[in-house]
């Protein structure tokens, strides 16, 4: 079994720079630690493709070689320049004059990235007043090596749900999303709810979800907000049940000094 194009997958994969064997991205957390590219601040987890679709796009090269794979296959992928991150071109390196960089010109450093009138370039060179900035790719005119796992196919629509929820609002659990009678009412996480691109990521998953549920009539955005100020009382333990045949305290006290 292959792939047709807007099938949703969770694939595992780390990729590397194939003259060099630097490992620049994984979905594994153990690969990620052992090549020391481990960053805290991201979630490990098998990575959500659409494919030949650009909603959840990769490479063209290894996008094309997942479409003829099947769930379980493990394969290595070489994606060449063209099908990659493209040809370097040198009509991309500019030299700019340092104070365009305005007050931050002093912190910038050689292999900085930075952005200049709406384009994101790599800092080469400094010196004499002007700064050398290449608007091409990092990885660009490199060949890239892709050691993957198809884990999954995501073909119901909770599962094809959920997978967007979590590309997009950290879905954790099963209580975000109900689904039932072509609607899905999901609660959002309140750990998010003031981040600034909440709104825009809510847009992009109704967005998403509509796309690939064409049947879904509706979804229901929930924000859910708990007051911590309120102190829950403590829960009393009930009394253990006293044998009515039980002789009370005093009783006792009474049966003995006779």
């Amino acid at each position: 079994m292959t792939f047709d194009q807007g099938s949703l997958i969770l694939v595992d994969y780390t990729a590397k720079i194939k003259d060099t064997d630097q490992i620049f991205e994984t979905t594994i957390k153990a690969d990620a630690e052992k090549h020391n590219v481990f960053e805290p601040d991201l979630t490990y987890t098998p990575k959500l493709i659409s494919i030949g679709d650009l909603a959840y796009p990769v490479l063209k090269g290894f996008d094309e070689a997942l479409a003829k794979t099947s769930v379980g296959d493990k394969l290595t992928v070489e994606v060449p320049p063209d099908k990659g991150f493209g040809e370097r071109d040198t009509g991309k390196i500019r030299m700019i004059p340092i104070r365009k960089l305005g007050d931050d010109a002093d912190k910038v450093s050689i292999g900085d990235t930075i952005d200049i009138d709406a384009k994101v370039g790599i800092v080469r060179y400094i010196g004499s007043g002007r700064v050398q900035v290449d608007f091409n790719h990092r990885h660009a005119g490199k060949t890239i090596i892709y050691d993957a796992n198809v884990v999954k196919s995501l073909e119901t629509d909770y599962d094809k749900i959920a997978a967007i929820l979590t590309f997009h609002l950290s879905f954790e659990d099963s209580d975000m999303l109900d689904l039932k009678d072509n609607e899905a009412n999901i609660t959002i996480p309140e750990r998010i709810l003031g981040y600034d691109d909440t709104p825009f990521m809510k847009h992009l998953t109704q967005t998403n979800v509509f796309k690939f549920v064409p049947t879904l009539e509706k979804i229901n955005f929930i924000d859910t907000y708990v007051n911590r100020q309120i102190k829950k009382e403590p829960t009393k333990t009930a009394d253990p049940p006293q044998d009515p045949d039980a002789e009370k305290p005093q009783e006792k006290a009474e049966s003995e000094a006779a």
